[in-house]
């Protein structure tokens, strides 16, 4: 059993080949038609694929003019890259404890944090729970801040019944190997500011006035300009076709996961051990990730339920991590104790499409086989 698999099939294996054979590689018809596509998705009205999630927070770090001086405030509960990219891009992340319950930016903690030096607040959507979005933005209205809602793992995730990437000002997606909608590696920024996005098309190409597209279907003697420093941060039209195939099976995707996601939450719902996760009845995950906590009565620590899990062939996860108390960010000196407490007591649970009943059934009987 896999504790995460990609969704492939013979049909990302069939639109990759295509595009190998159309010889268009990078900067072509396929990029175009999946941001497309991923915009209408998310009812945005712009999409501008990058190389990664990374790569694609930092170009709108980067457009924002956000860079040294300037702090960026972010929750520690996150993969690191959330707080990797403030320090590429010359800024000081300022780190802010999480809601107890949904594991996600806690505003008011975040309005506490704010100084005459912030620019912005990076709030994330959770392992695909939506933070909440409204309380960022009114922060943003109020205190004069850009808001980056960092939805790596949120594809098809609802927030307040609108769909994730299209109630902020920037949306990052991530593209990589364990989210939903995979094309092995890359990022989608969405937007519906329009200068933001023609900026952004800049940067993720070295400045270049026109696209590859752009260049191969007009006149022989308009020429590229270069307005701007710009980097290299691009998707190749071969993951873009892959990234097309998984969009026509992304809702059977998400259908099966909310399935595997409701037999652990019935399961787990009056568990001696191990708690489900709270989902705020105004927001809908995608459950990219299963993440559970220990119950605090119980006599077993997390790494003893991990161990006891591999025993009975059952994968699993460390919960999220807890960026400040990783080597780069200790001498900021942070204090989060919700974050530290939910980095020590979760763990997660094997969640993909691909896993049937009988696996379900494995990770239930495994978990009521652990003892207390």
């Amino acid at each position: 059993m896999a504790f995460s698999s990609p969704d492939y099939g013979q049909a990302e294996a069939d639109a990759a080949a295509e595009t190998v054979k159309s010889l268009w590689v990078v900067g072509g018809p396929r990029q175009q038609e999946f941001e497309a596509r991923f915009a209408a998705f998310c009812k945005a009205d712009h999409a501008i694929a990058a190389s990664s999630w990374t790569t694609g927070a930092f170009l709108v770090l980067k457009a924002w003019n956000i860079g040294p001086g300037d702090e960026v405030i972010v929750p520690s509960l996150t993969f690191i890259a959330s707080v990797n990219v403030i320090v590429h891009a010359g800024a000081t992340p300022v780190f802010a404890d999480i809601d107890r319950n949904t594991w996600t930016l806690d505003p008011d903690d975040a309005e506490r944090k704010i100084t005459s030096k912030t620019k912005a607040i990076m709030p994330v959507d959770q392992l695909g729970m939506p933070c909440d979005i409204d309380a960022f933005n009114t922060l943003a209205r109020r205190y004069h801040v850009r808001i980056l809602d960092d939805a790596a793992c949120a594809i098809g995730s609802y927030n307040r019944d609108r769909i994730v990437g299209s109630v902020a000002e920037a949306t990052v997606f991530s593209l990589h190997a364990r989210k939903i909608l995979t094309t092995g590696e890359g990022g989608m920024i969405v937007t519906n500011d329009n200068k933001l996005a023609d900026r952004l098309r800049l940067l993720r190409h070295q400045g270049m006035s026109l696209t590859d597209y752009q260049r191969h279907n007009g006149s022989p003697i308009v020429f590229e300009e270069y307005p701007v420093v710009g980097y290299n941060a691009r998707l190749t039209d071969i993951q873009a076709a892959i990234g097309l195939a998984q969009m026509t099976r992304l809702k059977e995707m998400l259908e099966r996961r909310q399935q595997i996601a409701e037999r652990y939450n019935t399961f787990l719902s009056n568990h001696p051990i191990l708690s489900p996760p709270f989902i705020p009845p105004d927001r809908k995950p995608n459950w990219q990730s299963y993440m559970v906590t220990v119950r605090e009565h119980s006599s077993l620590t997390r790494n003893d339920i991990m161990l006891r899990l591999a025993d009975q062939g059952i994968p699993t996860r460390r919960g999220v991590m807890a960026s400040h108390l990783e080597s780069p960010y200790r001498s900021l000196g942070a204090i989060l104790p919700i974050t530290e407490k939910v980095a020590a007591n979760t763990l997660q649970l094997p969640m993909h499409s691909k896993l049937n009943a009988d696996d379900v059934d494995k990770v239930i009987k495994a978990i009521d086989n652990i003892g207390s």
